[in-house]
């Protein structure tokens, strides 16, 4: 097939990311750990939110989306390509991607794979949860962590499970363990009476008991400033709170500069490498 031959270079990377206005320095600093652990195969950078392609634009910053890199990639003649899905959990930014990709194979003649977002195995997400917070409460053990994850707007959709599942986990394995969302499941400003409720049940038992709100992000950008540190301050007038310490370099917590969720990542490209038959 004549069409092939322009297929004449061999494997690229793609990192589909959410992306963010304030807070894009840290994709790619993933993007360079990435591009530091496969070093002979070219890594790529997209973002799915045209909210922040626009914003940025005006900045006069320039950035893709993934059809847009994925059309780069296949023009520039790459054989075969892995769109990496830097999410949380496979819900509907993951579902997008699933489409793009399974689209774009209906006319490319590359070899196209996708990963797995960051919770998606059981045994991955069971690990890195119970490390997660076996980490942030070292210190205090007594602590009351409130997980905040962002959540998804309805309640029909795939990959649900996977909240609902890392929500449950969470507050099985200590009982100082509350969950909320920002707009999924059990949003926060539905529960606030309930999570008072909650914690000050806790306070008499301990006068000294403080919380601190875990945002399970993969960065720190406007949620964090907009509803962490609202919802800190909100427990705050009744409870001594503050937002858990970052456990990277970043000054604020994140959940893509850990070691061990960079290492998800890498291990779920490693995976599909191999798909690939390389």
């Amino acid at each position: 097939m004549k069409r092939y031959r322009h297929y004449n270079k061999g494997t690229a990377i793609i990192l589909s990311c959410f992306g963010s206005v304030i807070e894009q320095e840290k994709y790619f600093k993933f993007e360079k750990y990435i591009q530091d652990e496969f070093s002979e195969i070219p890594v790529f950078t997209a973002f799915s939110s045209k909210m922040v392609i626009k914003a940025l634009a005006k900045e006069g910053k320039v950035y893709k989306n993934l059809p847009q890199v994925m059309a780069d990639v296949d023009m520039e003649g790459y054989k075969r390509y892995i769109v990496v899905s830097v999410n949380i959990f496979p819900t509907d930014e993951h579902e997008v991607l699933i489409r793009m990709v399974k689209g774009f194979k209906k006319f490319s003649l590359a070899n196209i794979r996708y990963t797995n977002p960051l919770l998606q195995k059981t045994k991955e997400t069971s690990l890195y949860l119970k490390d997660l917070d076996e980490t942030i409460r070292k210190e205090n053990p007594d602590i009351v962590n409130l997980y905040v994850i962002h959540g998804v707007p309805v309640l029909n959709l795939r990959g649900l499970e996977s909240v609902s599942y890392a929500s449950d986990f969470l507050k099985m394995i200590d009982e100082n363990n509350l969950t909320c969302s920002l707009e999924g499941e059990f949003p926060f400003y539905a529960l606030k009476d309930v999570i008072k409720k909650e914690i000050l049940k806790r306070k008499e038992r301990n006068p000294l008991l403080k919380v601190q709100v875990v945002p399970m992000l993969l960065v720190s950008g406007n949620h964090y400033f907009k509803d962490m540190i609202e919802i800190s301050e909100e427990i705050n007038e009744y409870c001594t709170c503050s937002i858990t310490p970052s456990l990277d370099e970043s000054s604020k917590f994140n959940l893509l500069g850990q070691k061990n969720v960079r290492k998800i990542f890498r291990d779920n490209i490693e995976v599909e490498i191999k798909k690939l038959g390389l």
